[in-house]
């Protein structure tokens, strides 16, 4: 069902003038930068592109030190990720880059995680990166290789309106991702495309085996990156020396 809509909204994209990212010229005329961060999603958004013919650059952000990274298993952006993403683009035969964004996503993110932890918030970092790392900084990257817009693998609708586009929650009510998109702008949004949007993860994992990747079984992420087997307070304490210490409880 959600196949076919997807396949329904590119034909009307099409008989609009438009090619199926929105865009009044032919695909392999129109590129696109797709964040990889070498999960099945990620990987399923640039097969599918590719396919349809646009010209396709893959981006992998390496986020946190690479030799800690290589020891994670779980998280997004680990180092076994910098290597699956890679994979899926050589076999995809697409230009494929690794980027260093380790001090911009210490000094944006995991420094914002711990002081918010201090004033005795519950942060949520896959947001804040969102708004800083990937849809400030790896945009203007995609920008700077002139590229028709930035895709990545996130569970999000966005439609054009008449006051422009707008956010929608994905298809799949199990996967919706529009959460952790609520800070995005009208203007960010202007050149994001969301091409798993109207999918379940069933269809997406299809169609990765029908691509033939490598990763069609890797299992979801559910770790925050940087913080290993969960212990939040390890990350505050090192972040923060002494900030954590135990202190005294009265009664008065």
């Amino acid at each position: 069902m959600a196949v076919q809509a997807a396949k329904n909204k590119a034909k009307d994209s099409i008989a609009a003038g438009l090619n199926a990212l929105g865009f009044a010229k032919p695909p392999a005329e129109t590129r696109v930068v797709v964040a990889m961060s070498g999960g099945v999603d990620s990987s399923v958004t640039a097969a599918l592109l590719h396919e349809q013919g646009f010209d396709v650059i893959g981006i992998t952000l390496q986020l946190y030190d690479h030799g800690v990274a290589v020891q994670t298993k779980g998280a997004c952006c680990a180092g076994v990720d910098i290597h699956d993403a890679r994979t899926v683009a050589g076999r995809l035969g697409i230009p494929h880059y690794v980027l260093d964004y380790e001090n911009r996503f210490h000094d944006q993110v995991m420094q914002d995680f711990a002081d918010s932890y201090l004033r005795g918030e519950t942060p949520i970092p896959c947001v804040r990166c969102n708004q800083t790392v990937k849809f400030t900084d790896l945009l203007k990257t995609a920008r700077d290789l002139e590229a028709d817009c930035l895709a990545t693998g996130h569970y999000v609708q966005r439609i054009d309106g008449d006051d422009g586009p707008r956010l929608l929650r994905g298809a799949d009510p199990a996967k919706d991702q529009s959460y952790f998109l609520f800070a995005t702008t009208a203007e960010q949004l202007d050149y994001l495309r969301f091409p798993l949007g109207g999918l379940d993860k069933d269809e997406t994992r299809n169609l990765a085996r029908k691509f033939g990747l490598t990763v069609s079984e890797k299992p979801d992420s559910q770790d925050i990156c940087f913080v290993p087997n969960g212990r939040y307070g390890d990350v505050v304490r090192r972040l923060r020396p002494g900030a954590v210490d135990a202190g005294d409880i009265r009664s008065y």
